[in-house]
């Protein structure tokens, strides 16, 4: 995928949802992940031309793994001029050690995302960028409905109430295989996870179904996708009340 490709589908979702209003101040979560980086670059290069300004600083939430090298991230952020900040914590320490858990997954993401959103108000910034992509969303929606008996997704815009931030997923329409194909066309530096836990999910066993049933029915994905967007669950509500 060619960065104009990029650049076309995160603005429509964020046209679509109303994503970004003038004067937004927009810390992008960075874990070092292909889906992270290159909603970096998304935003990077929107915030040259889009007609509302805004100011973005990439922030990542050091677990405390000791074998993390965040310095490829760095130097990418000092080429496109973007300031880095990383959040140093002992989650890692807590959820393996101290705690032992059997599942950290929940555990993790919550004290992760906590520890995020506090940096980020701190900050000064007022909405975070979560790089949730197409394949994610329709592998949410397949987590909820084995796990919990409900169709149901994340949503592209969540207000959070009680720390006062805005989350935002201006990914949502870019599949999976064109960021892949994004990263390695541009030699993106992706940091693999130093997570012990890392492959061995409920995400991961939502995805590998849904590559099994890919094969069968390549267009199930899409269909999948389509339904989440026409449910108006959750916040799927397009600006314009049209429909995907």
């Amino acid at each position: 995928m060619k960065l104009q490709k990029l650049y076309s589908y995160t603005r429509r979702a964020i046209d679509d949802y109303n994503m970004i209003e003038e004067g937004d101040k927009i810390a992008i979560g960075i874990s070092g992940g292909k889906d992270s980086l290159a909603l970096l670059y998304a935003l990077n290069g929107l915030k040259q031309f889009y007609p509302k300004h805004f100011d973005i600083i990439a922030v990542t939430v050091d677990l405390g793994f000791d074998n993390l090298d965040l310095s490829g991230i760095q130097k990418l952020c000092d080429e496109l001029n973007v300031t880095y900040h990383v959040v140093h914590t002992d989650i890692a320490q807590i959820v393996f050690n101290e705690r032992k858990e059997s599942n950290p997954c929940s555990l993790c993401a919550k004290m992760r995302k906590g520890s995020l959103n506090e940096a980020i108000k701190e900050l000064g910034y007022n909405k975070v960028a979560y790089a949730h992509h197409r394949d994610d969303v329709v592998e949410t929606m397949l987590l909820s409905l084995m796990y919990e008996g409900r169709f149901h997704c994340f949503a592209p815009v969540t207000y959070l109430d009680r720390m006062g931030i805005t989350v935002i997923r201006p990914l949502i329409y870019v599949h999976e295989a064109d960021v892949k194909g994004f990263v390695n066309k541009y030699e993106v530096p992706v940091v693999k996870s130093p997570c012990p836990a890392d492959g061995n999910t409920k995400r991961e066993y939502a995805h590998e179904l849904l590559q099994s049933i890919i094969k069968d029915n390549p267009r199930v994905k899409n269909r999948m996708f389509t339904a989440v967007v026409d449910s108006h669950i959750n916040g799927w509500y397009k600006s314009d009340g049209a429909h995907y």
